[in-house]
């Protein structure tokens, strides 16, 4: 089944590497008599930014201590139904840190010439395919001839069901009819039709399964990865400008720190009811 845990579940390989190092050069070397001592960073704004969805829901109990005052640095967060709002304000120094599609956060890198550098993993495989009205969808052959709702055109889910398909002997274009939707437009599909087979991440899949009785999980996208694949689907990363990271090193270090301690409090489930009643104040 699909639990809260796994919607958050998170590889953060943090590749600070030069630019961390750059900013540990500035640190002066103690004088003789050792009164030297360094002086840390003032307290810096970050201006955070990410898309609706698991990719943004790990930093709900950090900006929750933002407002609360709880942290050194203050935390500015706009969240975007598309990333077509926020990666300009990127490019133009109007953001300082994304939560992205993994794909997305490679064209940034790509179209800015390393201006947008990789800070981390944040999402796993939290997608599924799901299935109302029977027992049909059973394996990847299973699926030949049928008709997928599907979410995420042009960004991670397309490319892992693509892949997925391909992998288990499909062709995306001639074997199945892929419909490409909004996650609404999706779920309405589902819930007006008497069968049918879709795609979606969590929370909207899970959400789908909690409205309609007949709805069930088909496949998980992640499991079906891991079959084909030696690394884990990654669906979300976190990016940033290289400027803001050669500027502030340690604020960069402490984001990745307490995002770091959110996620795990947001994936705990002896936190679940506390951690939805975040989400839904966001």
């Amino acid at each position: 089944g699909i639990v809260m845990k796994k919607l958050l579940a998170l590889l953060l390989s943090l590749c600070l590497v030069a630019a961390l190092c750059a900013g540990c050069g500035n640190t002066p070397t103690p004088a003789d008599d050792d009164s030297t001592t360094t002086t840390p960073e003032e307290p810096v704004t970050v201006r955070l930014g990410g898309l609706k969805g698991p990719t943004s829901m790990g930093m709900v109990k950090l900006l929750s201590d933002n407002d609360a005052g709880k942290t050194t640095n203050h935390y500015e967060f706009s969240m975007a139904g598309s990333a077509d709002e926020l990666t300009p304000k990127m490019l133009q120094g109007e953001l300082d840190i994304l939560a992205v599609p993994v794909n997305l956060g490679s064209v940034l890198y790509n179209n800015s010439d390393g201006a947008v550098q990789l800070l981390a993993v944040n999402t796993l495989g939290v997608i599924y395919l799901v299935e109302k009205g029977g027992q049909t969808v059973t394996d990847w052959n299973s699926l030949k001839g049928q008709t997928i709702y599907a979410t995420g055109k042009g960004s991670t889910p397309e490319y892992a069901l693509n892949y997925l398909l391909e992998e288990n002997g499909l062709d995306p274009a001639a074997d199945v009819t892929i419909q490409w939707l909004t996650a609404q437009e999706v779920t309405a599909n589902m819930l007006s039709a008497e069968d049918g087979v879709c795609m979606l991440p969590v929370p909207a899949a899970t959400a789908l399964l909690m409205k309609d009785p007949g709805v069930r999980q088909a496949l998980d996208l992640s499991a079906e990865w891991d079959a084909v694949s030696s690394t884990p689907l990654p669906m979300g990363c976190i990016v940033a400008r290289r400027e803001f990271v050669e500027e502030h090193p340690e604020a960069v270090d402490a984001f990745l720190d307490l995002y770091g301690d959110s996620i795990s409090f947001m994936s705990d489930e002896g936190n679940r009811s506390e951690a939805a009643e975040l989400v839904e104040l966001v």
